[in-house]
């Protein structure tokens, strides 16, 4: 163990290396003053306030994409302004060289970046080049904001109360937004801050942003952000309180034997302890109005990974849930209230100042002594320091605790389960190298030894190459019941090499070049159990189309009977051998266009010599911005000997948006699962009577028949209100 826990330990050394990068704000002398305004500001998108004639402007603007060495062809242009109450923007962007239609799916908020003409700012109100908070709008006017961690990533899933409007013509489109001080965190008495601006013209097909920024980074990455520069402190935020209260009721079909009446109140309490921390409270919480998970063909061994969507979990959910990998994490809300329903929960999440950043998660579920189920406690606690210029060291403790009169006849899981972690993550300044170093332990009843994980990774990146190495061990009595860590007892090792070559100017592509990757699995007496090598090339083209073709092989040491098309005829031996070929074709439409697909095919072999042909195609066509259609066809035709013999499985799913406005939406989903033999249906309505305050009615239906008329269904609505006190 201690020779391959070396090994495991080489990416995390080869940081050091690296260290030296230097600290400096790359675009430090992107300055943007702000002034604090007097002059009522009316959002309607005109500009007609004499403010912005005096403020200072955001211009000449950086190409990212298709070039990242020349300033864009489109012209934008940013002011900002504030009083006591709000931060103002006021954005211009000119169709001064290509003219047509602007690209937006719907008014849907959050909406997907790639495929709608807009404009994103990410606030930095810590100047820590680490954590803040972004927000977007496109050309129609729908609202995008989040939460940044990692100087680059946005978590979608948090959303706050700010204003807009949106105005446009053939020569241009002016958007102003408000964002109150109170919406958002941040450090007293700092006059500096980090600001970043971008927009995305797919008509152009052109991203540009205000700092110069290496096109393969996102566009309001935070290591290239500019400064933000107070003629004040920003005001104090002073308290913030608010009540959310929601009433919901909910009817369900006789066959599931329910009350068909039921009437659930609840609320939650958001309370900012400091300017930048905040407590979250919730009692008896309602999750009805979550969106569903799309389907899946599962031919995988082990569980499938399903991503959170209940709308307690999500904010703030760097701090609890990016802990590890994506393989290996020890703490995946998703666990909680499986089987038992929520009575309530509290949250404690922010930044304690420019350097530290603390999160506190207490969740109760409740007891039910007629199932015999025991209730349970999950707690969570997660410190978080940043280093050097852009690293941060975290710390996380994971306790799940069975409680109540049961909690001593449990069969199925141990009284107690817990989990502590340490990790480091590496962000060099330019942002060329990171990575990360993950020790973990897990603590249960009766186990004593081989209950941990070591793991690390390194990444260099640049305009051309990317490599990657990543290191695994996993003991065998590794065990984490509130976590996601698929398999244990093994090493595991992956590699990524990949090099981009960039045509010139009058190409129709924009890059194109291989790339290699290697994922073997070892057993703890060095034997390999699984390995997976695959060869690709990709090009990438100006109208952002993209197409992959790659050879693939694949072999696969059984460690565990496995049944190779998951429908329970039987199952292969453990320890049996398997190994072969594959070619995958991928490609991926201009999203310009009204009508849209991604295509995947895929043919080759599959265990015990079989063969396996996939495909796979997600398919749009939208009027915009009222109504979006998409389709997803996925087919599995699998022959193996018997008694499999040949099957083939059909996934079909069929979604339609409606935004009737930018506060009224209708969603559909209708998928069928052949594998399952499950036909589902959610349809969902919501109207944001105001803002951060919505009504819901939801249906949700499933069945294993199509003919058959849906026995298993319920209707749901709900209402909330948010209250600020």
């Amino acid at each position: 163990m201690t020779f391959y826990c070396k090994i495991i330990s080489i990416p995390f050394l080869l940081l050091f290396f690296f260290q030296c990068v230097l600290g400096q704000k790359i675009n430090e002398n992107y300055v943007l003053k702000i002034r604090k305004n007097s002059e009522k500001i009316i959002l309607d998108g005109q500009l007609n306030e004499s403010i912005w004639e005096n403020a200072d402007v955001a211009d000449n603007f950086s190409m990212i994409l298709p070039q990242d060495d020349r300033k864009a062809y489109q012209f934008s242009e940013v002011r900002m302004t504030y009083d006591d109450k709000n931060i103002y923007l006021a954005v211009i962007f000119f169709n001064n060289t290509i003219k047509g239609d602007y690209v937006v799916e719907s008014y849907k908020r959050d909406f997907s970046f790639g495929k709608n003409d807009n404009f994103l700012v990410a606030i930095d109100p810590f100047n820590n080049m680490s954590t803040g908070f972004a927000f977007g709008l496109n050309a129609y006017g729908a609202q995008w904001d989040g939460t940044m961690y990692d100087g680059r990533s946005v978590d979608l899933n948090w959303d706050t109360k700010w204003y807009s409007e949106v105005a446009f013509d053939d020569e241009k489109w002016i958007a102003e937004i408000a964002i109150p001080f109170k919406s958002i965190r941040y450090k007293d008495n700092l006059t500096k801050w980090g600001i970043s601006f971008s927009r995305l013209d797919l008509k152009a097909s052109e991203k540009s942003g205000w700092t110069p920024v290496p096109r393969q980074f996102p566009s309001i990455i935070m290591a290239y952000s500019g400064v933000l520069d107070w003629d004040a402190p920003p005001p104090d935020q002073g308290s913030n309180f608010s009540l959310i209260p929601y009433l919901s009721g909910v009817i369900d079909s006789p066959q599931k034997n329910f009350t068909s009446n039921q009437f659930n109140p609840g609320a939650d309490i958001k309370f900012n302890l400091t300017s930048s921390l905040n407590l979250d409270i919730t009692i008896n919480p309602d999750f009805s109005q979550a969106e569903v998970d799309q389907q899946v063909t599962n031919l995988d061994r082990f569980e499938l990974f399903f991503p959170e969507r209940r709308q307690f979990f999500l904010e703030n959910a760097d701090l609890f849930g990016n802990f590890g990998y994506d393989n290996i994490r020890p703490f995946f809300s998703r666990r909680i209230g499986l089987k038992n329903p929520i009575i309530g929960g509290i949250r404690l999440s922010g930044n304690i100042d420019e350097k530290w950043r603390v999160g506190l998660l207490d969740i109760q579920t409740q007891e039910d002594l007629e199932k015999g189920l025991s209730g349970e406690n999950f707690g969570v606690f997660t410190l978080q320091r940043k280093v050097l210029d852009r690293s941060t060291i975290g710390m996380i403790l994971v306790n799940k605790q069975s409680i109540g009169e049961l909690k001593n006849t449990i069969t199925s899981n141990a009284d107690y389960n817990r989990n502590f972690g340490l990790e480091y993550n590496y962000f060099s300044a330019d942002n060329l190298w990171n990575g990360k170093l993950v020790y973990l332990k897990s603590f249960s009843p009766d186990v004593r030894n081989d209950d941990a994980i070591f793991a690390s990774n390194i990444t260099f990146n640049n305009n051309n190459f990317l490599g990657s190495l990543q290191a695994e061990y996993v003991g065998q009595n590794y065990n984490t019941e509130v976590g996601y860590v698929p398999r244990t007892t093994y090493y595991k090792f992956d590699t990524t090499l990949k090099y981009l070559f960039f045509p010139g100017k009058d190409s129709k592509v924009l890059s194109h070049g291989p790339s290699i990757g290697s994922i073997q699995y070892f057993n703890f007496d060095g034997a390999g159990i699984d390995r997976g090598t695959e060869l690709g090339y990709e090009v990438n083209f100006k109208n952002r189309s993209e197409m992959m073709l790659a050879f693939e092989n694949q072999f696969i040491v059984l460690q565990n009977p496995f049944d190779p098309i998951r429908t329970g005829v039987t199952s292969l031996q453990a320890l049996t051998e398997h190994l072969w070929n594959s070619i995958n074709l991928y490609y991926s439409s201009k999203p310009q266009s009204l009508f849209t697909f991604d295509l995947k095919s895929s043919y080759g072999g599959y265990f015990q010599n079989g063969k396996r042909w996939l495909f796979f195609s997600e398919m749009g066509y939208r009027f915009q911005p009222y109504v979006e259609l998409n389709s997803l066809v996925s087919y599995n035709h699998i022959t193996l000997e018997e008694p499999w013999g040949t099957n083939g499985f059909w996934l079909l799913g069929i979604k339609s948006n409606f935004t009737f406005t930018k506060n009224i939406f209708f969603s559909n989903l209708y998928q069928y699962n052949e594998q399952q033999k499950l036909w589902n249906f959610n349809s969902r309505f919501q109207w944001r009577y105001k803002p951060a305050s919505d009504i819901f009615l939801v249906f949700n239906s499933s069945d294993s028949g199509m003919v058959i008329p849906n026995r298993n269904w319920n209707l749901t609505l709900k209402v909330n209100y948010w209250i600020n006190l």
